[in-house]
């Protein structure tokens, strides 16, 4: 059993190597761009430990400076956030069968984690719970651990962290990759590219990402009906 679990081990941190090269940096980032705006180190960890999100942690920055309130911060937030209930959805059958160990992997389902747990499958049904919950597990430790190191860097040193934001971009564009290789259809980038695009142009920046996810969403939906 002990050798089952290692293998298991080494098979999540292999899968999530990508996500370790992207995580860390961008971590690095906000826990120094944190320290920086006033706010002790020990916030940096203690809101990657609870909150554990990214776009939702820089967004807390701006809310922290400009003293938004709280009406501001639970709407940014739930629009920012509401695409992962799409993810929930399409995960409900992996996430069968897994009772103990779900109520974490809902909390750590993140952009890049969804994208692993729908590139790998772990072929034995009672190993699959141990598997999700490592992925999950250690692309929440790069997270909380990058943002650890920012914030120490930020308190100690002078750093020009700029420039940096576009790991979490490159880390988009491997997952992208990775994801094209398992469905080989172009159909899907295709349509999220287009839908991207006029949302872009034609909704409110606020709004954009939840109008192309919507958007592209019932739009892959209608091509399949109709193909």
């Amino acid at each position: 059993m002990e050798t089952k679990i290692h293998s298991i081990l080494k098979k999540a941190f292999l899968s999530t190597i990508p996500v370790l090269f992207g995580y860390v940096p961008i971590g690095i980032a906000f826990g120094f761009l944190l320290t920086k705006s006033g706010y002790s180190w020990l916030y940096a960890p203690f809101m990657s430990i609870l909150i554990y999100s990214g776009a939702t942690q820089f967004l807390a920055i701006g809310f922290f400076i400009n003293n938004a309130t709280m009406i501001e911060i639970f709407i940014t937030t739930l629009l920012l956030n509401l695409r992962h209930s799409f993810f929930g959805l399409s995960l409900i059958g992996k996430f069968s069968g897994i009772p103990y160990v779900k109520p974490y992997l809902i909390f750590a389902l993140t952009d890049e984690t969804y994208a692993l747990l729908t590139l790998t499958e772990e072929s034995d049904p009672k190993l699959k719970s141990r598997y999700y919950f490592f992925i999950s597990l250690f692309n929440h430790a790069y997270w909380i651990t990058g943002t650890f190191i920012g914030a120490l860097l930020g308190y100690m040193v002078n750093v020009d962290l700029n420039g940096i934001d576009f790991a979490l971009t490159a880390l988009f564009v491997v997952l992208t990759i990775e994801q094209y290789k398992k469905v080989k259809s172009l159909k899907p980038f295709i349509t999220a590219f287009i839908t991207g695009i006029v949302c872009l142009i034609f909704v409110a920046p606020q709004y954009m990402l939840l109008a192309s996810i919507l958007s592209g969403t019932a739009l892959l939906m209608a091509l399949r009906r109709n193909g």
